[in-house]
């Protein structure tokens, strides 16, 4: 058999890699991210991670010594502009300053993020510090999510939830239900915006639909963090 020659693709003409962590149970982020990423010169490289059928604290905290082996399982001879972890409410948990060193440990990246993350930055961008926030969590998860929030400067006073914590569930919750939801907390004086909280949450085309009709910044966990991804790698 004779070797045939061939030339290498040299980096630098390469897609701009980004590594996305998505969980176990997420049937919503990939497709809504495929469609973020659509008119970008980026490849997306996408890993799994464990994670409990319901949302609770107790459920979230256990992704923590998950999360280097997931970032693990990424191609290795990437170098990754930005890495996102896709869970809002397990960031609340875990600390998005923890988050980040777990990915850097066993991966490439020059930025972390995860959309609790961007979804602060996103609200920095905008001048937002009064959100209505509109969340499909239960109690407990609720809370250390606001207190986050707090933390960084922004007020989530008017606030509902759905109150499931079955991710099959939230995936399928409908689409009026999130705008009837939105428009109900969003229509008050007393917030400049309006966040959806939950990757698996379907949100990508309510979210027009909401800005329009209420006249002020819409965003949900994926679009922050798409948008945030963007912004890190600089596309």
């Amino acid at each position: 058999m004779k070797p045939l020659p061939f030339d290498l693709i040299p980096d630098d003409a390469l897609p701009t890699p980004l590594g996305l962590i998505v969980l176990q149970t997420d049937e919503t982020i990939e497709p809504e991210f495929h469609k973020a990423f659509a008119d970008d010169n980026a490849a997306l490289y996408v890993s799994r991670i464990a994670s409990a059928p319901e949302v609770t604290p107790e459920g979230l905290g256990a992704m923590e010594s998950l999360i280097a082996a997931s970032a693990d399982l990424l191609p290795k001879s990437l170098h990754y502009s930005v890495v996102g972890y896709g869970c809002t409410s397990a960031s609340a948990i875990i600390g998005s300053d923890a988050v980040a060193e777990l990915v850097r440990k066993s991966c490439n990246a020059d930025e972390v993020t995860n959309p609790l993350r961007a979804a602060i930055a996103f609200a920095e961008h905008h001048g937002l510090r009064r959100l209505a926030l509109v969340s499909p969590y239960i109690m407990d998860v609720n809370v250390a999510l606001r207190a986050a929030f707090a933390r960084a400067g922004i007020t989530t006073d008017t606030f509902g939830t759905f109150g499931e914590a079955e991710e099959a569930k939230v995936a399928r919750i409908a689409e009026q239900s999130i705008v009837s939801a939105a428009m109900a907390l969003g229509s008050s004086a007393d917030v400049d915006g309006v966040f959806l909280s939950c990757t698996n949450l379907k949100t990508r085309t309510a979210i027009p639909r909401l800005t329009e009709a209420l006249g002020k910044p819409v965003f949900s966990s994926n679009f922050a963090l798409s948008w945030h991804m963007k912004k890190c790698a600089k596309l």
